[in-house]
């Protein structure tokens, strides 16, 4: 399956120093040899690359991710030249749909205006819509970061709608589930993606036990409160895929489901990578020995570790191919089922969590489904809700 979605490592570094951040507090350290920003050289090879693999495989549409570290510290004007080169570069009838991931410090009404003009969509990654959500995102001096990330969050949700991609945010069980979600919905994110703390069998999540769900139960208690709603105020894309799933409708979202693996990481070096989420498991997990500069994204749809990834279900333990889950979960994300002396081959650390979640959603559903099926209406309609 060629890949359809390019993360590409404008800079190196972030000028925050959040306290969990698996990159640069984690067990991989091969940023620290790598260049802070990429050079225009990698840039014009990553650009010619994915041109190269969209003319090969006739893609329609692609992704184009500028991450980081801070992408905003390579500069917003430099920024919009990379997306316009890879514009050019790609064939005609290509769309190239392009996003920001920032931590929203940065943000000005100069930037965004740059941002808009080069068809930048802006998402923005906090952990909460308050200050206390928000306490360990903070400048390596120690100064809170929030006050910045709250003023550049309104001004993408006031003054730049059309540029709004969204936000993500890590749970946090010790925060209150329904509070924590209604405060980033009070910022007005078109999207909200809530991703689980990177962990694993040998470096488990922070509150975790191996008897408990605390992250299912969290994630329970924010579904019913956006379920409830009677209207969707967000799209939760976790919530929006775990339905689609449970109805039999395709999701490709990378934490469940058993979509094949999609996502290659450009360096700053130029470097060919896994998904970041495996360097939270330990130094090099992302290697491939592969870099742009002499190296196209056929050869690391080749890379065993790769291949393995796009196996889907095959690749998964014998415990989780008899789950009654299995075409739902899809094992987990990947990073989340290390162990040490064992690879990624067992189930996800998060699998009492995910089976929490899971059975919830589909009970809520079904439910309200029969509910519907004998209200008043759908015996008006025939049966039909």
């Amino acid at each position: 399956m060629p890949f359809g979605q390019f993360i590409v490592k404008v800079h190196g570094r972030c000028n925050l120093a959040c306290t969990y951040c698996y990159l640069y507090e984690g067990p991989d350290d091969t940023w620290r040899d790598r260049p802070a920003a990429a050079s225009q050289d990698v840039l014009d090879a990553t650009a010619t690359r994915i041109a190269e693999h969209v003319r090969t495989h006739a893609l329609g549409t692609v992704a184009l991710v500028l991450h980081g570290g801070e992408p905003l510290l390579a500069g917003a004007d430099r920024l919009g030249r990379f997306t316009d080169l890879v514009g050019a570069r790609v064939p005609e009838g290509c769309t190239v749909r392009t996003t920001l991931q920032t931590n929203a410090t940065l943000l000005t009404e100069e930037r965004l205006r740059t941002l808009a003009r080069h068809r930048i969509g802006v998402g923005i990654s906090l952990d909460g819509g308050r200050a206390v959500h928000n306490k360990r995102r903070a400048y390596r001096s120690g100064r809170p970061s929030w006050p910045a990330a709250q003023r550049g969050a309104r001004l993408v949700a006031d003054r730049f709608p059309g540029a709004y991609a969204g936000i993500l945010a890590v749970v946090d069980p010790t925060q209150d589930p329904v509070d924590t979600y209604e405060s980033l919905l009070a910022l007005g994110p078109p999207t909200l993606d809530l991703l689980l703390p990177h962990g694993n069998w040998s470096a488990p999540p922070p509150h975790w036990t191996p008897e408990g769900s605390v992250y299912g139960d969290w994630l329970c208690a924010v579904f019913d409160r956006w379920w409830g709603a009677g209207r969707r105020e967000t799209r939760v894309r976790l919530f929006e895929e775990c339905l689609a799933l449970l109805l039999g409708l395709p999701a490709v979202t990378e934490q469940i489901g058993p979509a094949p693996f999609a996502s290659v990481v450009v360096e700053t070096d130029g470097a060919i990578e896994q998904a970041d989420s495996l360097k939270s498991a330990y130094d090099g997990a992302a290697y491939t020995g592969l870099n742009v500069l002499g190296n196209s994204f056929d050869e690391a749809l080749g890379h065993p570790a790769i291949a393995v990834r796009q196996a889907g279900t095959a690749a998964l333990s014998a415990d989780c191919r008899r789950c009654p889950l299995l075409g739902i979960c899809g094992g987990g994300m990947y990073a989340h089922r290390y162990r040490a002396g064992h690879g990624f081959t067992g189930r996800s650390v998060y699998c009492a969590d995910l089976w929490r979640f899971i059975s919830h959603v589909a009970d809520r559903l079904a439910k309200d489904a029969a509910r519907a099926a004998t209200s008043p209406a759908a015996h008006r309609n025939g049966g039909r809700p």
